[in-house]
Formats: structure tokens, sequence, C-alpha cells
């Protein structure tokens, strides 16, 4: 049987140092897909790993890792669906085009249904490598809001984003972080956070485009990436060409118990 990722958590936001682990909480939240797929990786860190049980009547859908927080989320509850600007100077990041839809929801006795009310947060680095809000190596963009926001999920359960192909880093795969977080009907609260990962060879025609060729070749590629190896298979982002741009769509379950 597949393995079920379950994270305790107490529905608060995380910082930055909490990335790595989390602490207590009564509402335990199992994040899948609406597929199913067999699941060979190992347990990443901060969650905890649980058998499926399998019980009858259950809806079969995949089991999606949880994975670390990372760099750098910041709740600052910018709630927009184009992600692309500085909201305080109207800047736009260039870079190709990205729309990317999640589609949220909750696993109930019979079937995935759609979970409306949930908070989805995303944030990930430009086509230069550098996140917005922070002060580290690559940049100072203190007070700088570009490439972060949040949405609360429709009565379908869906909410969506335009944004950019992330650039990359060292040390790391490209990637988008995101977090679901909300309250039951019993106001109890759950969080999830994990990360959205890209084909190798999207990311090669990509990056041989201005903005991102100024950068030169990247160094780490998905399973090069420690924290890909750990789940980051189930956790691929399915994107499809319109235009100019692409469009992606992530159909994941949260499973609150």
């Amino acid at each position: 049987m597949p393995r079920q990722y379950v994270s305790r958590t107490d529905g608060l936001s995380l910082k930055r140092r909490d990335a790595l682990g989390f602490i207590g909480g009564s509402l335990m939240v199992s994040l899948l897909g609406c597929a199913r797929r067999p699941s060979t990786s190992a347990e990443p860190s901060g969650t905890v790993a649980q058998p499926s049980t399998g019980a009858a009547g259950q809806p079969a859908c995949t089991v999606r890792p949880q994975q670390t927080e990372g760099p750098f989320f910041v709740d600052d509850g910018l709630t927009r669906s184009d992600i692309r600007s500085d909201p305080a100077t109207g800047t736009v990041k260039p870079g190709v085009p990205l729309t990317l839809q999640f589609q949220v929801s909750q696993v109930g006795a019979n079937a995935c249904v759609p979970l409306a009310g949930a908070m989805v947060d995303i944030w990930h680095c430009d086509a230069t490598g550098a996140y917005s809000d922070v002060a580290d190596r690559r940049a100072n963009t203190l007070g700088q809001k570009f490439l972060r926001g949040a949405q609360v999920t429709h009565t379908d359960g869906t909410v969506g984003f335009t944004t950019i192909y992330p650039g990359w880093y060292p040390g790391r795969a490209v990637h988008i972080h995101f977090k679901i977080r909300g309250s039951t009907a019993a106001n109890q609260g759950y969080e999830f956070t994990s990360q959205l990962y890209f084909d190798d060879a999207l990311s090669d025609r990509i990056y041989a485009q201005a903005p991102y060729s100024t950068r030169g070749d990247r160094t780490t590629r998905n399973q090069n990436d420690g924290i890909f190896r750990s789940g980051g298979d189930q956790l691929m982002l399915p994107v499809t060409q319109n235009g100019e741009g692409y469009t992606g769509r992530f159909e994941i379950g949260l499973e609150l118990a």
C-alpha cells in the first residue's frame, strides 16, 4: 500500500527556523492527489509517515508528500491572483508567463469533494534566482512583494494564479513553494506545506530564453536535489504550452481527521 504522509500542526504560520520540523497540534492533515500512483519516496523532513488504511469506501487518491517550507515564506496577507508585480511600484517581473491552477479537495468517506475557504499561498524566486522581501547573499529585496500572493478557494475548490516560470539558484531544482491552510467546521486549524517541480527538459528550453539565459547553465537538476528526492516525483506540475507561456494544473486533496 502507498504510504500516507501526515502532518501534525496547529494551524499557525511557520517561521523559517521551523522549516525543518512541525510541532504540536490536534488536527492531522494528509495531502493527496485525486488519482492513484505508487509512492516509493522516503519520508520527507517534518512529516510523520503512517501506512494507508485502505478502508472500504475511501476514495482512491494519490499520496502527495509534504516538504520543507524552505525560503522564504512571508505571511503578509497579500491576496491576489496576479503575483508578477511589486504592489508598491507596479514593476512586473520579466519571464515566461505561467498560469497555475490548484484544485483543492477534501477526502470524504466516498469521494474527493471540493474544499472551499482554504487559503492557498504560493511564492517563488524570479528569473535571477531572487526572492522578494528577504535579505540574503543574492539580493536585498526587503519590502518588495513580487512573486508571492495568496487566494481563498472557491466553492469548487479552485484558485488560479498568474505568474512567471520560476528561475533557479544554486543547490535547488526549479520549484514553486505552496502552503494550504484554514479551519474546519469544528474550528480546528490545519496547514500543509510543500513544493511543485518542473520537468528538466522544459526548464532547459525555457532557460535558453531571456531573461533566464543571462545566468548560464543551472547547477542542480531534479535528481540532484535532496529535497526533490524525498517525494518530488509526486509533486511534478503537469504543464501545457499556451501561446508564449504555459498553463499548469495541480489537483490535491486534504484528508482532515
